[in-house]
């Protein structure tokens, strides 16, 4: 879910991430992101058939390391409807809370009691004075200047409000906690003192299932920079299952040291850097389907960090001349009608039939020649049985976010320290 670039993201996905962690060298560790439909989630109905895409827009994601624990933990992917729990463990006692997961976004929060404006929440919410390891940032704590809307209470606490780009807002305390997972042999992984926001009031599309949000960005306060002095390096990688697989079935988020995406297969282009340093841009010089390339603009000149990639942002949204010529290019090379005047798919570029499109074949071409290939799977999803929609959208902006259903079966590794991002093709549900 993207903070800064609001105007692209008004169709966010929700990502809850469920953590069971498992050791990997060099004391980077991952986490498993389990779809709440999931057996395995605690908001999961037996009985009940969920609109696939019904939910399918909002937030994001974050994970958690022992620095006593230097072989690292482990936890997976679990994908319908878009939507993944993550699963962390704050406070002393211990409390589960299931969050949102984001690359999108920095600020991981919780609904905190007492809660003035909240949202309805199946499960209870945190209680931070039964936490023996919780406390408030004071007004001149450096992460209450880092978040930009940080203000001090008659108490000295820092007080933030925290926007999405779809007009979601939490507002509390920024505080510090424990939090903790647990590895896939049983044991605890613990992080001490991390910053998270403690929210007392919480408005816009959140739903019941979601207890708070989880940030992944590139700024100072998201878990990846958080942690990344005690797992081996700010660098994560993950692979998102197709949003339509099993709810059963797991992929995995790696942190740190060992998260490198290596091997035969792999393309790599640079991240760039921006003001804003949450999202994470990258470069998109045009896309082909099948051999036919389309420009991402007319003149063939393109800015640098036109794009960026977002796990909270189903489809890849893209400026509306650049997706108007490439629409028309697909729909040119589909030997089927497309579906015309359905109120319920608006504008969508839709099909009717049974299964997924055969094709075409999309080729994203990012700088560096970093070219990844797209098969229907990741452009085409179904709306409804029966109905298959290109899984791009125009958008009135200059640039674009790549989505995660074209993200979908591809190892993506971030290096925040080389500043760029790798794709390996991958079957996630596999992994």
């Amino acid at each position: 879910m993207a903070t800064t670039y609001s105007a692209l993201a008004t169709i966010l996905c929700i990502y809850l991430v469920c953590c069971s962690a498992t050791p990997t060298s060099n004391g980077g560790f991952s986490v498993k992101l389990i779809h709440r439909n999931s057996p395995n989630s605690p908001f999961y109905h037996r009985t009940k058939t969920p609109n696939r895409l019904s939910n399918g827009f909002r937030h994001s994601m974050r994970s958690y390391f022992d620095p006593f624990d230097h072989n690292g933990a482990q936890s997976g992917v679990k994908a319908d409807k878009g939507e993944y729990l993550m699963k962390i463990t704050i406070g002393n006692p211990p409390f589960d809370v299931y969050g949102v997961a984001d690359t999108g976004s920095d600020l991981v929060w919780a609904q905190c009691l007492p809660c003035v404006g909240c949202y309805k929440q199946t499960k209870p919410m945190f209680e931070p004075k039964s936490s023996s390891t919780y406390s408030d940032l004071p007004c001149a704590a450096t992460e209450c200047k880092t978040i930009g809307t940080g203000s001090c209470s008659p108490q000295n606490s820092c007080n933030y409000s925290y926007g999405y780009g779809d007009q979601s807002l939490t507002q509390g305390v920024l505080a510090k906690e424990t939090i903790t997972l647990t590895s896939a042999t049983g044991g605890a992984v613990a992080l001490r003192d991390i910053v998270f926001g403690c929210g007392h009031n919480n408005t816009g599309s959140f739903n019941q299932d979601e207890m708070g949000l989880i940030g992944l960005g590139g700024g100072p306060l998201s878990l990846v920079s958080q942690i990344s002095s005690e797992v081996g390096g700010k660098k994560f990688s993950h692979c998102l299952v197709p949003f339509h697989t099993a709810p059963s079935i797991e992929s995995k988020m790696s942190f740190g040291s060992g998260s490198e995406v290596l091997g035969d297969g792999v393309v790599t282009t640079a991240l760039i850097s921006k003001q804003d340093k949450t999202p994470y841009f990258v470069t998109l010089e045009g896309i082909s389907v099948e051999d036919k390339l389309v420009p991402f603009n007319t003149s063939g000149q393109v800015l640098e960090g036109n794009m960026f990639l977002d796990s909270g942002t189903p489809p890849t949204l893209i400026p509306q001349d650049f997706y108007n010529r490439l629409a028309a290019e697909v729909k040119n090379q589909i030997p089927m009608a497309p579906i015309v005047g359905d109120p319920s798919l608006g504008s969508q570029l839709c099909y009717k039939t049974p299964t997924n499109l055969k094709g075409p074949i999309l080729t994203v071409h990012f700088n560096g020649s970093a070219n990844i290939v797209l098969t229907p799977i990741q452009t085409f999803i179904p709306p409804k049985d029966g109905v298959f929609c290109f899984a791009m959208q125009g958008v009135a902006s200059d640039g674009g976010i790549i989505g995660n259903f074209a993200q979908s079966n591809f190892l993506i590794g971030y290096d925040l320290e080389r500043m760029t991002v790798s794709f390996k093709p991958a079957d996630c549900a596999t992994r």
